[in-house]
């Protein structure tokens, strides 16, 4: 019944690990089935080298594990969450990538500097609030996703499509998982130039960083969609 479901999830964490973008085993792509019914995603504590997708693990909408019950991973709750207000989100990746990471830990958000990034991206990729102590330690996974939720509500899933977790770490997404596995590989290549720009401004003086005009990044989007 979950073969397909399974297989996809499979296929879009195997993507991942060969992207480079992996250092941990922790990281994952989840998928939801056409229903939004279900979800699949990796296990914790088992290496990509050894993922077959017998391991993915499946859940129904409600957290519940459906298949597999070796090392449930608590990001599911998080993702299920952003999967039940977002029905843009077909696809959730969630990494440490280096220069991401780097942003995310330093609690900035990316700037846009570049074509690349507009034509992702139509505005900074934000970064969200610290989390609150009663947060840390009352409902962790429930909490993160609200956080998350919050800080990109406004511009929405749709056009917004990757955030940075406060001192902690990256969560991109798409309307597919390999969608969604580019797009964290694009995020990182951006972070990587954004960070490079910035040493570069703050030697001439630019200090903090001066992003492209919006009427450029406009310009750009509409040439790269049109």
């Amino acid at each position: 019944m979950f073969e397909e479901l399974r297989k996809k999830a499979y296929e879009a964490n195997i993507a991942l690990y060969r992207s480079g973008l992996v250092s941990f085993d922790s990281e994952n792509v989840s998928v939801i089935d056409n229903e939004r019914a279900h979800i699949a995603l990796k296990p914790a504590n088992i290496s990509f080298e050894e993922l077959t997708e017998q391991d993915m693990l499946v859940y129904d909408i409600d957290g519940n594990i459906i298949l597999g019950t070796d090392n449930p991973l608590p990001d599911a709750i998080t993702q299920l969450e952003l999967y039940r207000c977002f029905e843009s989100i077909n696809s959730i990746v969630h990494t440490y990538s280096l220069y991401a990471t780097s942003f995310a830990q330093a609690g900035r958000s990316i700037k846009p500097y570049g074509a690349s990034h507009a034509i992702l991206f139509p505005v900074a990729v934000p970064c969200t609030r610290k989390m609150t102590h009663t947060e840390v330690t009352q409902d962790f996974e429930k909490s993160l996703a609200s956080i998350i939720i919050s800080t990109i509500e406004s511009l929405g899933a749709d056009k917004l499509r990757a955030v940075l977790v406060h001192s902690q770490s990256v969560f991109a997404w798409g309307n597919d998982p390999m969608e969604a596995v580019r797009t964290a590989v694009a995020l990182e290549r951006i972070a990587q130039m954004a960070f490079n720009t910035e040493l570069l401004q703050v030697t001439i003086g630019q200090n903090g960083g001066v992003p492209m005009p919006q009427d450029l990044i406009a310009r750009l989007r509409d040439r790269a969609n049109n």
